[in-house]
C-alpha cells in the first residue's frame, strides 16, 4: 500500500515538473539567437503585459494563452491557462524565459 502511494506521488511530482516540448521548440532557439522584442511582437503579437526589470536592466513581457483543456463531467471544457514570461536585456534581446505548468 505504501509503495503504491509513493509511486503515485512520484508520478504526480514528475508530471507537474514536465516541460512543454512544443513551447521549448520555439523558445529555446529564440533564446539562443537572442531574438529581439520586435521579432516577438511580429511573430507572437503584442504582449499581454510588460514591466521594467530591476535597475533598468531590461524589460519583462508576459503572454497569456489558452493551452487546451480538460472535459467537464457535465459537458464543456475547463481551459488550461498558460503564462509565458520573456525577459529582455537592456538592448531588447531575449535574455531568459519561463512558463507556467498550465502550458
Amino acid at each position: 500500500m505504501i509503495r503504491s502511494v509513493m509511486a503515485l506521488a512520484a508520478l504526480l511530482f514528475l508530471a507537474g515538473c514536465a516541460s512543454n516540448p512544443y513551447l521549448e521548440q520555439s523558445l529555446k532557439p529564440a533564446a539562443q539567437r537572442h531574438e529581439s522584442k520586435e521579432w516577438f511582437e511580429k511573430e507572437w503579437g503584442k504582449p499581454s503585459g510588460t514591466s521594467k526589470r530591476w535597475f533598468g536592466s531590461g524589460e519583462t513581457w508576459t503572454y497569456y494563452r489558452i493551452a487546451g483543456g480538460t472535459a467537464r463531467i457535465l459537458g464543456g471544457i475547463n481551459p488550461h491557462e498558460c503564462e509565458i514570461t520573456l525577459r529582455f536585456d537592456k538592448e531588447g534581446k531575449l535574455d531568459d524565459y519561463s512558463y507556467s505548468s498550465g502550458c
